[in-house]
């Protein structure tokens, strides 16, 4: 009697447990293999590729997507298609969605794309230098109307504020809780979003520093810098990504890459958008990349090596560039770094 129940109850365990081999078979069972393989691509050339299979297996149907997008047309076990110029740049995932009796399996391959133009070289020149907060670990900085908004980091230190452009004194700010590690900030349409670096969090603010709300994260788990183009928010998480966000939903509705005509490049950190282009800072580096907005692509570099010259207490690994703000008003471009004791008004010599 007792061998018997001991029987039925095994039974649907075994069952369960051939269930989840099969469906470990199956989506296990294919991958996918560039067979024109080489270390980059451009506008023209023609990708191949093709589903393989570690056993025969009749399936019902195959789908295939570029980047998360599903390539209309594309429903077999090979996939071949051109290049044109409205494919992102950077690394492009395609992945192969194979459906048998209700499961799906998928396989993907990535392939790299470059920028087919080489970034131009800017250099500067110091307009005018005003103090800056010393104390101020700067991650977001960005004038709305004729206010510097300014967003500083560190744990047991991270505010926002408004700050006063001449004398680098703070007009007014508000304390984040000590656990939080405050990132990049921007304002839109009368409210101020502020990132937090891995709490997977955001934080809305009315004009006078009141929270108002909060925002979750997505598939990008970490903050780093943020901007707008008057409709969407644009993110970066440290990766080679740029993540386009609706505003209202917080929905991350695709990314672009960095990226120049040799590499794709991570660690983009605070961010401002300028006539329509990204400009953004690059972590440790002194150096900021123009970016089509569009595409990803590095159009043009601002190099300011120099300009740590100008700071006593500079440190590679910690007093970085960072802080970008332009005062649209006034057509000025200020640029700034972490507990700098100056801010920068520059041009860009072209």
């Amino acid at each position: 009697m007792h061998l018997k129940k001991a029987v039925l109850l095994l039974v649907p365990v075994l069952i369960l447990t051939a269930c989840r081999t099969e469906e470990e078979l199956f989506t296990k069972n294919f991958s996918v293999t560039v067979e024109n393989s080489k270390s980059s691509w451009k506008t023209g050339d023609e990708i191949k590729l093709s589903v393989s299979e570690e056993e025969n297996m009749d399936v019902d149907s195959v789908i295939w997507k570029q980047n998360a997008r599903r390539i209309e047309g594309a429903d077999g076990m090979t996939l071949s298609r051109k290049l044109t110029e409205n494919d992102p740049l950077g690394y492009l995932t395609y992945s192969a969605h194979i459906y048998k009796d209700g499961r799906e399996a998928v396989a993907r391959a990535a392939v790299k794309r470059l920028n087919p133009q080489k970034p131009k070289i800017y250099k500067y020149r110091v307009k005018n230098t005003y103090p800056h907060d010393v104390a101020s670990y700067t991650q977001g900085l960005e004038f709305y109307g004729d206010s510097l908004y300014e967003s500083t980091g560190q744990f047991n230190e991270s505010d926002l504020r408004i700050t006063n452009v001449e004398t680098g004194e703070t007009i007014k700010k508000i304390d984040l809780p000590s656990s939080q590690f405050a990132e990049g900030m921007t304002i839109m349409n009368d409210k101020i979003y502020q990132l937090t670096w891995q709490s997977e969090i955001g934080y809305i603010y009315d004009l006078g520093l009141n929270k108002v709300g909060e925002f979750a994260y997505n598939e990008s788990k970490e903050g780093w810098g943020l901007t707008n183009d008057g409709e969407k928010l644009y993110k970066s998480d440290g990766s080679d990504k740029i993540w386009i966000i609706d505003p209202e939903t917080f929905k991350e509705e695709g990314y672009i890459q960095v990226v120049s005509n040799k590499e794709v490049y991570k660690k983009i950190n605070e961010l401002e958008f300028i006539d329509g282009k990204i400009y953004a800072n690059v972590y440790q580096q002194n150096v900021i990349f123009i970016i089509d907005p569009k595409t990803g692509g590095i159009e043009a570099a601002i190099d300011l090596r120099t300009l740590k010259e100008e700071i006593p207490n500079y440190s590679s690994n910690d007093n970085v560039l960072n802080g970008i703000a332009y005062d649209k008003k006034n057509d000025r471009l200020f640029v700034t770094g972490k507990r700098w004791e100056k801010m920068f008004e520059i041009e860009v010599l072209k």
